[in-house]
């Protein structure tokens, strides 16, 4: 059988996240995908060959962006679940190439001592990591819905209190969908 070969590159600092001590993160993600990840530490290609299962492949490839966009491998293999995506948004598609301007937008969407970005993995269920241009969120359908709405409130200019009642709303409706008031309290 013919052999499909994916590639992919990520940022050289992320390589030795990718490998793992003594290779434990490269084995782990080809032993669950059935794929075999080639790294080019000076450049950080990697090349993922494909031999059986092309779902495998695609996994592996999310796997290995997720790492690369600042996720820990711990946090990545979440990937692997079933129902869970990797939503990658380009801080310059709101700020443009200003360096300035995107580190203020990064700084918005950790906020103080990173509360920001943990209230928005608190509230939605999704993982979220500010690396280099982007904003990268793993999660299921919903969870990147409202976690994205969250992160292009911030990125657009709201203020974070905006952010944070548009996170209770979302919260709130999600909770009422899985306990629908029972008339409770009504006489």
């Amino acid at each position: 059988m013919e052999k499909t070969e994916l590639f992919v590159r990520i940022p050289k600092e992320r390589i030795g996240v990718l490998i793992g001590q003594d290779g434990r993160i490269k084995r782990e993600i080809e032993s669950r995908t059935g794929t075999r990840l080639l790294i080019d530490s000076e450049t950080g290609e990697v090349t993922i060959e494909v031999a059986e299962n092309p779902l495998g492949g695609l996994q592996a490839l999310e796997v290995v962006k997720a790492i690369g966009r600042g996720f820990s491998p711990e946090r990545a293999f979440r990937l692997f679940e079933e129902d869970q995506y990797l939503d990658i948004i380009e801080i310059k598609d709101f700020v443009g190439d200003s360096e300035k301007a995107m580190q203020r937008m990064r700084g918005r969407v950790i906020g103080e001592s990173g509360k920001m970005r943990r209230t928005i993995e608190q509230m939605t269920g999704a993982y979220v990591s500010v690396f280099g241009k982007t904003v990268s969120i793993i999660g299921d359908p919903e969870q990147i819905r409202t976690a994205r709405t969250a992160i292009q409130m911030l990125l657009s200019g709201s203020e974070h209190s905006s952010v944070y009642r548009f996170l209770e709303r979302e919260k709130a409706k999600k909770k009422n969908v899985i306990f629908p008031r029972m008339g409770v309290g009504r006489e």
